[in-house]
């Protein structure tokens, strides 16, 4: 029986994004199921929390035999790995997308001028991304729509993600990780560090694809899947910690991150 598959949506985006995956997934044969983090999709109006969110993901986990390869992009990304790392023993594998970006120097200067600019709006700038990603996305973009854009929970996801320690909380984790960008992601940045803090690390770009490539390139980023399900269903699984896991890069005290 092949590795079960959890998808963890981006930041505003929700669970309708992994469409064209859940899709292709089911036509090969995969058990594959995306996740609303809280305050997106589904499950807008609750409070974000980095400890929520990973609540999210490993109660999804369970649903599925309580082992899965879990795939995140962007904030979905930075969610996974936290996830990984505190529930290593849950966590067969690991894909995470579009955010090799330290987020505690990255995210104040990508995400939060422009959130104090579009919350000035009326509409907190839901016209401006739907318009963004339809020109950016092509067939893509109605996917990404579907489950509607959670503007007012930008300020919350920034400030709790912010904090992590991504490159610790990578090093904790044992098993396999793919690190996949597209070519023309600004969020690549780091990509080299994120691939040395790695135990069993893989970097993989995809030529001609951006921030959101699940949606540029659906059929490439599902055959990723497919490889990584298949190569983690083969690792050893780990053992449960002996405590509660706690997720190690919320205890860590703000630092001055250094230059890239």
């Amino acid at each position: 029986m092949s590795l079960p598959i959890v998808l963890v949506h981006g930041l505003r985006l929700s669970s309708s994004m992994w469409r064209p995956q859940l899709e292709r997934l089911t036509d090969h044969g995969r058990d594959a199921i995306a996740c609303d983090l809280p305050g997106h999709g589904s499950r807008r109006g609750e409070d974000f929390t980095l400890e929520g969110a990973v609540q999210t993901v490993t109660d999804t986990i369970d649903t599925l035999g309580g082992r899965a390869l879990v795939a995140g992009i962007s904030l979905g990304g930075f969610v996974s790995i936290a996830t990984a790392a505190a529930h290593p023993h849950k966590t067969a594998g690991l894909v995470a997308a579009g955010c090799t970006a330290r987020p505690i120097q990255t995210l104040a200067q990508v995400y939060r001028i422009p959130t104090a600019l579009l919350d000035r709006l009326p509409d907190k700038g839901h016209a401006v991304n739907e318009r963004f990603h339809r020109l950016t996305l092509g067939e893509g973009a109605q996917a990404a729509l579907d489950g509607g854009l959670a503007m007012e929970a930008a300020r919350a996801v920034i400030d709790e993600v912010a904090d992590m320690d991504v490159l610790s909380a990578l090093g904790a984790y044992p098993g396999p990780v793919w690190l996949i960008n597209g070519s023309r992601d600004h969020f690549r940045i780091h990509e080299k560090r994120f691939f040395d803090a790695c135990t069993d690390g893989r970097l993989l770009n995809v030529p001609r694809a951006g921030h959101l490539l699940n949606l540029d390139q659906p059929d490439n980023f599902t055959r990723i899947l497919i490889d990584a399900a298949d190569v983690a269903s083969l690792r050893r699984p780990h053992s449960a910690p002996p405590h509660p896991p706690a997720t190690p890069m919320l205890d860590d005290p703000p630092r001055q991150d250094p230059s890239p």
